[in-house]
């Protein structure tokens, strides 16, 4: 008997699961608590080791866009499927690596760009086809997904690395990302067929820009700037988290506990932002959140008491915010024609702020021997990444309902 769900919500169910061993939680979130595992067993500073780590999400940046145009072009059931068994494979083979930097580049690069497809890309896509005026819903609860692979991961990790050593716990991540993933998306994540979702229609004949007018707009890099200054900030410091507060004399068990309020904040926030920015103009929405986090670096500085634990939850409630937004901004300045490929540009984009942040926070750390500097600039770049994404303007793609649209932004100017 063939089950067929046609109901849009099995997709967001699907994406939750998938997401919960996504690229954030396992390849991203995960980095902390590696980090002094590998330092100690390949003889590397802090920041030769995180340059290493880092590399993995470098590479895996520009391959956003070929994984989006590909999926624009044919199904994302047709791409994602053998791409997750591969990602599980090269993932584990992180494991091997001899004590070579090369070596152990080029491995984490190959796992580095297979993750993309455990991204929000394939996710979001399809849950974007599928709802219109719950959009920000559906992606704020299918984005809760990373938040609490967020809180988890990272405890199976610390366990995995206790029991097996890191090179042991790269397979087990892998082993999971293919039991958990892969099933999701051949369940329940696909496109939605001619007369299926709120929109009505297949992503093909939806309105939107072609890739090359929306990289010839400055919308587009205003957005993509936004994006990158919110990784570089939040993502550098979350990977640092864990050997900050064990420099301060908490316990690696401890540590990556607090890490894991990173997720729950992660997760609470993706909820609340989704609900939120079908409601409110989406930079007002991000303002809040883009700025929680600078609060949370001040008090992620005093390592004392339970004000740390407070500055991670911060910091998730603004990371929680920004992978929602990547593709609920996508879809409401660019449309749907080509949301794939646009989206892979700037989730790209997203990527190599996350690449950069945690290799910068490294190298700050070796130089000024301490994670001041690294924390005060992070919240520089925050403030900066406020005030672009509220220099978008008003939604070129609003909701539909029926014939009528609402609009969300500041008023438009005369014509």
């Amino acid at each position: 008997m063939k089950f067929k769900f046609t109901n849009p919500w099995w997709v967001v169910v699907g994406a939750v699961a998938g997401l919960f061993v996504g690229q954030g939680p396992v390849f991203v979130g995960t980095y902390g608590v590696f980090l002094k595992p590998i330092m100690a067993d390949m003889g590397w500073d802090r920041g030769t080791a995180s340059l290493a780590l880092s590399a993995g999400t470098f590479f895996s940046a520009f391959a956003f866009p070929v994984f989006g145009r590909l999926m624009d072009r044919r199904t994302i059931r047709a791409i994602a499927l053998p791409a997750i068994v591969a990602y599980g494979i090269l993932l584990a083979a992180v494991g091997l690596a001899p004590h070579s930097l090369w070596v152990f580049v080029i491995l984490i690069g190959l796992a580095g760009v297979a993750s993309t497809i455990q991204s929000p890309l394939p996710y979001a896509k399809a849950i974007a086809a599928w709802f219109d005026h719950r959009r920000g819903l559906a992606l704020g609860i299918a984005m809760a997904g990373v938040g609490l692979g967020g809180f988890v991961v990272p405890q199976v990790t610390r366990a995995a690395i206790d029991g097996f050593g890191w090179r042991g716990a790269y397979a087990v991540l892998g082993t999971l990302t293919v039991v958990i993933a892969f099933p999701a998306v051949a369940l329940w994540v696909r496109e939605p067929l001619r007369g299926e979702g709120e929109l009505r229609s297949v992503a093909g004949t939806a309105p939107g820009l072609t890739v090359r007018v929306a990289l010839g707009t400055g919308r587009f890099w205003l957005l993509g700037g936004t994006f990158f200054l919110v990784a570089l900030g939040i993502v550098g410091m979350q990977g640092h988290i864990v050997p900050l507060l064990t420099d301060h004399g908490l316990s690696p068990a401890l540590a990556a506990a607090t890490l894991g309020m990173f997720g729950l904040a992660t997760l609470a926030g993706r909820l609340l932002v989704g609900y939120l920015i079908d409601r409110f103009y989406a930079p007002y929405v991000a303002t809040a959140f883009f700025l929680a986090p600078v609060l949370g670096f001040a008090l992620l500085a005093t390592a004392s008491g339970p004000l740390p634990t407070v500055g991670v939850a911060l910091m998730g409630l603004g990371l929680g915010s920004e992978i929602d937004l990547i593709a609920f901004l996508t879809s409401r300045y660019f449309g749907q024609r080509m949301f794939g490929e646009i989206y892979g540009y700037f989730f790209m984009i997203f990527a190599l702020g996350t690449a950069v942040g945690p290799a910068a926070a490294g190298a700050m750390f070796q130089m000024a021997g301490s994670y001041q500097p690294a924390l005060i600039g992070a919240g520089v770049v925050l403030v900066i990444a406020t005030v672009g994404i509220n220099l978008l303007g008003t939604y070129a793609y609003p909701v539909e309902h029926g014939r009528e649209t609402i609009e969300f932004g500041p008023p438009r100017e005369p014509a």
